[in-house]
């Protein structure tokens, strides 16, 4: 299986480059062509990127979160979520990187295999990152109205996040 997996890329590009051969395609130019455009995108998505990740970080260094922990924490307990996956479910449609490293944290503080930790698996796959995309697709293109498909999208995570904690509490408590 290790040799499969050594050799299956190399023989995926040369069956491309034998397709466009046959096709008459100028495989070189092409590429080029395509690496152009993708240097173009990268370049286009940059300054949306960037104003993503200052605004998380000045977020994160607000301290907000931690005051609005300590406001809900008495009417989270009622309904059997622990307090400790909310940065994830607030931060998931922000950053997958920030959501991830919460999930990091969850598993090396309570262990992956306990209740927490099996919320946050499922939380992680049900929610999706939707203000990133949002920022990201929506902004390399140029589209600026996007009240409907950004109150869609987090609506789509608010029912993730709930799928996540019923799945969880059904299955693992």
């Amino acid at each position: 299986m290790e040799i499969i997996s050594k050799i299956i890329l190399p023989i995926f590009i040369i069956v491309i480059v034998f397709y466009g051969v046959k096709k008459k395609i100028n495989v070189y130019d092409t590429f080029l062509e395509g690496a152009k455009e993708g240097l173009m995108t990268t370049f286009s998505i940059f300054p949306a990127i960037i104003a993503m990740i200052f605004a998380i970080n000045i977020f994160l260094d607000s301290h907000v979160l931690n005051f609005f922990l300590k406001l809900i924490s008495p009417f989270i307990g009622n309904i059997s979520v622990p307090v400790e996956i909310i940065p994830m479910a607030l931060l998931r449609p922000v950053s997958g990187t920030a959501s991830l490293a919460i999930m990091n944290d969850i598993f090396k503080s309570f262990g992956p295999d306990s209740f927490i930790g099996r919320l946050a698996s499922i939380l992680q796959g049900c929610t999706d990152t939707t203000i990133y995309v949002i920022a990201l697709y929506f902004g390399s293109i140029k589209i600026t109205k996007i009240k409907h498909a950004l109150w869609v999208g987090l609506f789509a995570d608010f029912i993730g996040i709930t799928a996540a904690v019923v799945l969880t509490n059904l299955f693992f408590s």
